[in-house]
């Protein structure tokens, strides 16, 4: 089996560029920011102020996400309620950053993010997935883009979902998320020792699928 971890920062497009790799390389895509994003949707259903780590970690035992697989879309269950859609807002992607710094958080998500990369050949992205979740991957990729270019693409993609978004409010976000993610005790965002970096800033989204399944394909 092969693994590859694909981390990297907020908006760099990780979801978009695994999903399509995995699809013409045959592998399954494993999109890990939805375990958290899941997590923050839990509270939210439940009124729980995400800040207080302790009321969160209190509703874990009580929590159940199941990711399942349809015509190779990847889709979020949560105690039984399919939220892939209602998880995609930017709420609830600062509040997957606050979630994901919790200790016991990720350690509720450890063992399910590794039991997908068991039985099958996979694309799994995140923030740690190559530093914490499978350090052995054969193929390690950090991937990023500037901050500009990650909140203009963001944007353009709420809009295309009928999302109202302000350029400048997302960059703000993002730029908030990064601070977040990279300062955070608990698993910080950083590439790999190990790990390739790709910049796609000035890459289309066809050039950066290409450059990741060259990269792949390269190790195979």
């Amino acid at each position: 089996m092969i693994s590859v971890a694909i981390d990297g920062p907020a908006g760099a497009g990780k979801s978009t560029i695994s999903r399509r790799a995995a699809s013409e390389l045959g592998f399954t895509y494993v999109d890990t920011g939805a375990l958290y994003r899941a997590i923050g949707q839990a509270c939210t259903n439940k009124g729980i102020d995400v800040s207080n780590s302790e009321d969160v970690v209190k509703i874990l035992s009580e929590t159940d996400i199941k990711l399942t697989f349809t015509d190779g879309e990847q889709r979020v269950i949560l105690n039984g309620k399919d939220v892939s859609a209602e998880i995609r807002t930017e709420k609830a992607s600062m509040t997957a950053s606050v979630v994901s710094a919790i200790p016991e958080v990720r350690q509720f998500l450890l063992g399910l993010q590794r039991s997908f990369a068991k039985n099958e050949n996979v694309i799994m992205d995140g923030r740690d997935i190559g530093t914490v979740v499978l350090p052995n991957a054969e193929i390690k990729i950090f991937l990023t883009a500037s901050p500009e270019s990650r909140a203009d693409r963001r944007t353009k993609q709420l809009a295309a979902k009928g999302i109202a978004a302000d350029y400048n409010d997302v960059l703000s976000d993002i730029i908030k998320r990064d601070h977040n993610d990279s300062s955070r005790d608990t698993a910080p965002l950083r590439p790999a020792d190990d790990s390739i970096i790709v910049d796609t800033t000035n890459l289309t989204l066809k050039q950066s699928v290409k450059r990741i399944t060259d990269i792949i394909k390269a190790k195979l």
